[in-house]
């Protein structure tokens, strides 16, 4: 399902909750199917990791790409994902890509992730394609950046996108926190980092928070998790040697697949 075939133009969809226990969410990976939920058939997805430039690297320099910034956490953390989201749901799930957002294959898509936006820096032409993209019915989901510098910067690079629209916080009841898994509140991932020190915050964000950009009508086309690290609770999942960690990889699971199935459902 494409962005040129309007996938996103789905109504009526009932949300009906399915629990599953955080220690089964988290080793599901490993033993295959055990709840798939039907409701979702029909939909497909396909995790788009984006490659951006970023003002914290120096291209001069640049040796080896993964080190970059925008792709940290890969490639386990969409394998991971994708691999849960196939488990859980009734979704047809393609295999993870990268893509910049000037490539044309961009446009076959209706969600696109990038990681670590604290160090965005979009280029001019980006910009203008981020924005048709967007206003199009397409979803950004952000990932992974902490604290009010990496905001600031997030923010300052958003005000090039939509210079005329502020973010704006979602809790519940807003319906993402119940479209899938039944949340009552927003979750603060810590980083593994963060976790071996004792917190769940970095850098100084202190509470975390689910912030949107809309659209004319009401829908969140930017979806930005601050003051989390859902990518590290995805892709450290199968760790069996972090025990403790399996709460807050269950907590990353059920928040990103409540926004993928609200992106593909609204």
């Amino acid at each position: 399902m494409t962005l040129r075939a309007a996938s996103l133009a789905l109504t009526g969809v009932v949300a009906v909750m399915l629990f599953i226990e955080p220690a089964r969410l988290s080793n599901a990976l490993a033993q295959g199917p055990v709840l798939q939920d039907g409701r979702f058939a029909g939909l497909q997805w396909t995790f788009v990791r984006i490659r951006y430039s970023a003002f914290t690297v120096d291209s001069r320099y640049r040796v080896d790409y993964w080190g970059e910034p925008w792709a940290i956490d890969a490639p386990a953390a969409e394998q991971n994902l994708s691999r849960r989201l196939r488990t859980a749901t009734a979704i047809q799930v393609n295999d993870p890509i990268v893509l910049t957002l000037e490539d044309p294959r961009l446009w076959d898509h209706a969600w696109i992730y990038m990681v670590e936006p604290g160090n965005l820096r979009l280029r001019d032409s980006e910009v203008a394609i981020l924005r048709e993209f967007l206003l199009r019915g397409g979803t950004l989901t952000l990932d992974d950046f902490h604290g009010p510098y990496e905001w600031d910067n997030f923010a300052k690079e958003m005000k090039r996108v939509f210079p005329d629209r502020e973010p704006m916080d979602l809790a519940p009841p807003h319906p993402i926190y119940s479209v899938f898994y039944n949340l009552t509140g927003y979750p603060q991932v810590p980083g593994l980092g963060s976790f071996f020190a004792g917190r769940t915050w970095e850098k100084g964000g202190f509470v975390a928070r689910l912030r949107a950009i809309l659209d004319d009508s009401g829908r969140p086309m930017v979806l930005a998790n601050w003051n989390t690290d859902m990518g590290d609770g995805v892709e450290w999942s199968n760790a069996e040697e972090y025990p403790g960690y399996l709460k807050h990889t269950a907590d990353s699971y059920r928040m990103f697949i409540n926004e993928i199935v609200y992106t593909l459902t609204h």
